[in-house]
């Protein structure tokens, strides 16, 4: 990473905490007019974060990704959206080739024999869609927050992802998920209703249960793992996070 952009990102995290998150989240936009991605999962956080990237008037694109296992409840959520909001939602799909040959080798459920697997199906479904989007993007816009899970407590508002090698903006980073509900029952918000069901984080189905009383937000993904290996990889490499911040 470059110094130029280890300065922008703490210039950044100093406007978020002087200004607050819309006129911070507007400045960044603006700064990265037409290479901007959003990348939404349609789960809660990333709803209330498109009404309020919406509210900018500044252009970027939302995308989100199907792997082609994700629950009929997310795909209804994502018509429910695109219809709320007026806009259309890029939808990334995996290398055909690739998956046919995943499936061929290691069986249509791989991900439950082994860590490799599973990280295996997630490279393929969901981060080399992802990677062939950001390549020609400069920022980086995700629904993470700290509260969510250990994976995600030391995350900031701005930071360098160092795999995909762009900025990345977590706007919602601070909030809690009171304040995530609060804000779509007053704006409301179309939301997949799984989340009425107990499931707060919601990925791919075979992957994604309801959670517990008691259990943490992200508990309910990849639930037959260890806590600190339950990511996808987006923002996590050989377990190790792949990202700088200021």
């Amino acid at each position: 990473m470059s110094k130029i952009s280890l300065d922008k990102i703490e210039s950044y995290n100093n406007l978020y905490k002087t200004v607050g998150l819309e006129s911070s989240l507007s400045k960044i936009l603006e700064e990265h007019t037409n290479s901007s991605i959003f990348a939404s999962s349609l789960g809660a956080e990333d709803q209330v974060l498109l009404e309020i990237l919406l509210k900018t008037q500044k252009p970027f694109q939302v995308v989100t990704l199907d792997t082609g296992r994700l629950f009929n409840e997310t795909y209804t959520t994502i018509d429910n959206t695109e219809k709320f909001f007026q806009i259309k939602i890029k939808i990334l799909f995996p290398d055909a080739i690739e998956v046919s040959q995943m499936v061929s080798e290691k069986g249509i459920n791989l991900f439950y024999d082994s860590i490799e697997n599973r990280k295996l199906c997630c490279k393929i479904r969901k981060l080399n869609p992802l990677g062939k989007e950001l390549s020609t993007s400069s920022l980086w816009i995700t629904g993470v927050r700290r509260e969510q899970s250990v994976t995600r407590s030391d995350f900031q508002f701005a930071e360098w992802d160092e795999n995909y090698q762009v900025i990345k903006i977590n706007p919602l980073i601070d909030w809690t998920e009171t304040q995530v509900w609060d804000y779509i029952k007053d704006k409301n918000i179309p939301y997949n209703e799984l989340h009425d069901k107990g499931f707060p984080s919601i990925g791919c189905a075979p992957c994604t249960r309801a959670v517990l009383s008691g259990e943490d937000t992200r508990s309910g993904r990849w639930w037959w793992e260890n806590p600190v290996t339950k990511e996808c990889g987006l923002h996590w490499k050989d377990g190790k996070l792949v990202r700088v911040k200021s």
